[in-house]
């Protein structure tokens, strides 16, 4: 099952690819008894998927430039560092013991084809697997985690790294990483069911058309569900809460020389069963 915000109304998308298809209007088809909201969707995803499953409608078409974030307003944005081996040690870093957690603040997420301000500084690429909460989750185990996930989708933990890193420790992560259009998220949410093996997943970034970041889920430190049981075991996850989950080796501030985004640049992310996103970069007007 897929699910898309079209032109701020949350669909179900059926047809071929990803993030191609057609679209059902949610809110209508189901008379109101699902709101349009696309972030309200997760209050009742347990009913909506139940409901969803026994619509046939043939949808409507779509283009690129009517998908915005699934999750528009997400209550909590959680982020892991450091979680994949290569990515650790082109950082320099220790791998670590447990997940490394920070925040990216809600009003930093944006759609899979927006066009995205460059703020002062050097702006990095980090692309991600993005985990979607499906309902409350308190201290939950690992082997219970994925009943927990509404589905997965694709995002991009865009960072100024001169903000991140600089002065001393601690230092501005969630700042660095929460400028506006700084956590975009798409295309489309792809159910848990639909993937053979959702621990799994190949992720890839290209900036204009040139390929720098190709790795897959399973090369994770911390999997999925221990993510989840990690992040649950210390606060409630709320339905409709986003996680992203570490980026793979590739990042442009470990090259040499550093590979930085610049106005004018496209950035491609792909994610295996779930779709691409596209984004273009401006000078920052502020």
């Amino acid at each position: 099952m897929r699910i898309a915000n079209v032109s701020g109304r949350v669909a179900l998308i059926v047809g071929a690819g990803a993030s191609g298809g057609r679209a059902i209007d949610i809110e209508r088809e189901s008379n109101g008894r699902f709101k349009a909201d696309p972030q309200a969707l997760y209050a009742s995803w347990d009913d909506f998927v139940a409901w969803a499953r026994t619509i046939t409608a043939a949808g409507v078409a779509f283009t690129d430039a009517d998908l915005g974030p699934v999750t528009p307003l997400p209550p909590q944005v959680f982020a892991i560092g450091v979680n994949y081996g290569a990515h650790a040690k082109e950082s320099g870093l220790e791998t670590a013991t447990r997940p490394v957690v920070f925040t990216k603040f809600p009003s930093s997420v944006s759609g899979p084809f927006d066009t995205i301000e460059l703020p002062p500084g050097s702006v990095d690429y980090e692309v991600e697997l993005v985990v979607v909460i499906g309902k409350r989750a308190d201290r939950v185990t690992a082997d219970q985690a994925w009943s927990y996930v509404a589905g997965l989708t694709m995002g991009q933990d865009l960072s100024e790294r001169e903000l991140q890193l600089g002065g001393p420790a601690p230092q501005q992560f969630s700042m660095g990483k929460s400028y506006k259009g700084f956590s975009p998220i798409g295309p489309v949410l792809v159910t848990v069911d639909e993937f053979t093996n959702p621990d799994d997943v190949k992720i890839t970034t290209s900036v204009n058309g040139k390929e720098l970041q190709n790795g897959r889920t399973s090369e994770m430190i911390f999997s999925v569900p221990q993510i989840i049981a990690f992040l649950s075991g210390v606060t409630p996850l709320l339905p409709g809460d986003v996680i992203f989950t570490g980026t793979p080796a590739g990042i442009g501030w470990s090259r040499d020389p550093k590979v930085l985004l610049k106005p004018g640049d496209e950035l491609l992310t792909t994610g295996e069963g779930i779709g691409e996103m596209r984004h273009h970069f401006v000078a920052s007007t502020r």
